[in-house]
C-alpha cells in the first residue's frame, strides 16, 4: 500500500493507483472529460490538475501514480484557475450541450467564455477536413475560434458531431490498441485545426470502421452519438427521465457480453455494455451494438374470421 496526504487527509491506495483514485477514494469529486478507467490516460483534457508538493507545475491527477509521502491539494486557487481556463476554452469554441456535468463544471468555477467575444464564422462542409497541417489563416482577435461545422451523417448507424469534440482522443484509444485494432480514426492537424479524421478524410463507409461503436460508447460530449439518439434529439423527443434499463446477453455468439438495452417508448434507442464487466469491459461488436433492430420488427396481426 502507498500512503500520502489528500487535502490534508491521510489515504492508502494500492500500488500503481493514480492520485484521482486516492481523491474517489475519498469521495472528492474530481473533473475529469478524457479520462476512463479501461482506456490508458492520455492527458489531454487537463481538467483533473491538482496541485502537488514539490512539483513545479499542475500535475495530471488520472495518470499521475501515488508515490509515499505525497502531499495533494485539490481545491487551491492555482487549480481552480487551471481548471477555469481550461473550461472556459473549450466552451468557448466547441459546443458541449450534451457534455454531462459540464455545465456544472462552468459554474462551480466561475466560467465566462463569452467575454473570448461571438462565435467566428462556421466551418462549411469538408473545410476542415482540408486543412493542411502548417498553412494558417491569420486569426480574427474580435472573435472566439470556433470547431463548430456541418454534421456527418454518412451512415445509418451513428453521426459524427464535430462541433462538440473536445479532442479527448478516447475514440482514438478505443479504435486503436486499447481496445479494437482497427486504426479507423487518428488525429489530423496541428493546433487549433487538429480534428479527429478518417484516413484521408474519407467517409465512414468507405474507411477500415468496423461499425462496433466502441468509440460512442467513451465520446465524453456527444460528438459520436447512436443515429437513433441524434434523430430523437432533434425531433425534442430525447427523454432520459423516461428511459428504462434493462441486462441482457447478446445473443449472436457464445462470448456473452452483457448488454444494457435503454428503452423509451418501448422502443430501443441505445445500447451499451457495462464498463466493469468481466468480459466485455464496455466493448461490443457491430452485431452487440447495432443488430437489434430486429426486435422492432413487429409485424401487424391479420384479424381471423372465426
Amino acid at each position: 500500500m502507498v500512503d500520502l496526504t489528500v487535502d490534508g487527509t491521510p489515504v492508502s491506495v494500492a500500488d500503481g493507483a493514480t492520485i484521482l483514485d486516492a481523491c474517489r477514494s475519498l469521495g472528492h469529486d474530481i473533473p475529469t472529460l478524457c479520462y476512463l478507467e479501461t482506456l490508458h490516460p492520455v492527458n489531454a483534457c487537463r481538467v483533473c490538475v491538482v496541485e502537488l508538493e514539490g512539483s513545479r507545475v499542475l500535475v495530471p491527477s488520472c495518470s499521475r501514480v501515488a508515490t509515499p509521502g505525497m502531499v495533494v491539494q485539490t481545491d487551491t486557487e492555482r487549480v481552480r484557475h487551471s481548471r477555469k481556463m481550461v473550461l472556459e476554452f473549450l466552451a468557448s469554441s466547441v459546443d458541449l450541450s450534451t457534455a454531462p456535468s459540464v455545465d456544472g463544471w462552468l459554474q462551480e468555477y466561475g466560467c465566462r467564455p463569452e467575454r473570448y467575444g461571438p462565435s467566428a464564422r462556421v466551418a462549411g462542409e469538408g473545410e476542415r477536413d482540408a486543412l493542411v497541417a502548417g498553412h494558417h489563416a491569420i486569426s480574427d482577435p474580435g472573435v472566439a475560434a470556433t470547431v463548430h461545422q456541418p454534421v456527418k451523417v454518412d451512415n445509418d448507424l451513428y453521426v459524427r458531431d464535430y462541433s462538440k469534440c473536445i479532442l479527448c482522443y478516447k475514440c482514438v484509444e478505443a479504435c486503436g490498441t486499447d481496445y479494437q485494432n482497427t486504426f479507423a480514426i487518428a488525429v489530423a492537424g496541428r493546433g487549433f485545426d487538429a480534428r479527429i479524421s478518417t484516413e484521408m478524410a474519407v467517409p465512414l463507409p468507405d474507411s477500415a470502421c468496423v461499425y462496433c461503436g466502441n468509440c460512442i460508447a467513451v465520446c465524453p460530449t456527444g460528438a459520436l452519438m447512436f443515429k437513433t439518439e441524434r434523430d430523437r434529439r432533434d425531433a425534442g423527443t430525447w427523454d432520459e427521465s423516461r428511459q428504462t434499463v434493462t441486462d441482457t446477453i447478446c445473443p449472436y455468439c457464445g462470448v456473452g457480453c452483457t448488454l444494457q438495452l435503454r428503452v423509451q417508448e418501448n422502443q430501443i434507442v441505445r445500447v451499451t455494455s457495462p464498463l466493469d464487466h468481466s468480459i466485455s469491459r464496455g466493448n461490443l461488436c457491430i452485431k452487440g451494438r447495432f443488430g437489434w433492430r430486429f426486435v422492432e420488427h413487429r409485424p401487424e396481426t391479420e384479424d381471423v374470421d372465426d
